[in-house]
């Protein structure tokens, strides 16, 4: 028996590959990750076109009891779905590193990610550096990562994905140490909330790594039929609205003549 580890990709149901799409078919369990990413659609969609009922898989289920997963794959075939490709996230690893100690036989199906859909820029992938996360503040908690991520970038160069925080269905910190389940409502953090999170650190640190001057890129719904791409200014791109969720941005680092006549065609006019 084995754990399929199947990527999605971006948009919808039909975005799975067709490997994945008749490995879903043929499984005993469908389990989907539901709190690092999300699809344009309904989880009813899935199962609708997968035939497949599908349980969700929160982060507690994924990170905490991981060995309800693994047990499942010992004696039936278990697929676990994840939006864009599969080790978009470290928790997915940790899960296979489990079903190998386990001896559980593991096979990987993969698929489009966020890190290369944003080639549609135009923004050359191999000039990327090290992709950072832009999270939610909490009182006591406004990490400065992304700030240094971005400054490191741009001393060789480089261009930076930030990637901007989801919080699905989780329960408050008050709540988990309480050690009470409350999930709250689903919050997706926008690129005007990306960006303004920057501009405080810059206004503390005060490096000019990130302002209103920067050349950025803020995307949405990357490989939707209404994604959102558009490049300017952070000046700029504050008052764009991007509408409907995921958001991400890029910071751009030097750019070739090839990039600057790309983004001119997401220029905010």
């Amino acid at each position: 028996m084995t754990l399929y580890m199947i990527g999605l990709g971006l948009y919808d149901e039909k975005d799975i590959t067709v490997k994945g799409l008749e490995t879903v078919k043929k499984c005993d369990y469908v389990y989907l990750e539901h709190y690092t990413s999300v699809l344009g659609v309904k989880v009813g969609k899935l199962e609708h076109f997968y035939r497949k009922k599908i349980i969700i898989a929160d982060r507690d289920l994924v990170e905490k009891q991981a060995d309800e997963i693994v047990l499942k794959a010992k004696t039936k075939n278990v697929a676990f779905l994840v939006v864009g490709d599969v080790f978009s996230a470290t928790t997915h690893t940790d899960l296979v590193i489990r079903a190998k100690e386990e001896d559980v036989k593991v096979e990987v199906i993969n698929n489009t990610s966020v890190m290369t859909a944003v080639g549609i820029t135009g923004l050359e992938l191999y000039k990327f550096g090290k992709t950072t996360s832009i999270t939610f503040p909490e009182s006591g908690f406004n990490p400065t990562t992304p700030y240094e991520v971005i400054s490191k970038n741009k001393l060789h160069g480089l261009h930076t994905l930030c990637l901007l925080d989801i919080k699905m269905a989780e329960s408050s910190k008050e709540d988990l140490m309480k050690g009470v389940k409350n999930p709250l409502p689903p919050k997706f953090m926008t690129v005007s909330e990306g960006i303004n999170y920057l501009l405080e650190i810059e206004n503390d640190k005060k490096q000019n790594v990130f302002t209103e001057n920067t050349i950025i890129v803020g995307c949405a719904r990357l490989g939707a039929p209404d994604q959102k791409i558009v490049s300017g200014t952070v000046k700029e791109l504050l008052s764009i609205d991007f509408g409907k969720p995921l958001h991400c941005l890029i910071v751009t680092g030097n750019l070739h003549f090839i990039e600057e006549q790309a983004l001119e065609y997401y220029r905010k006019r």
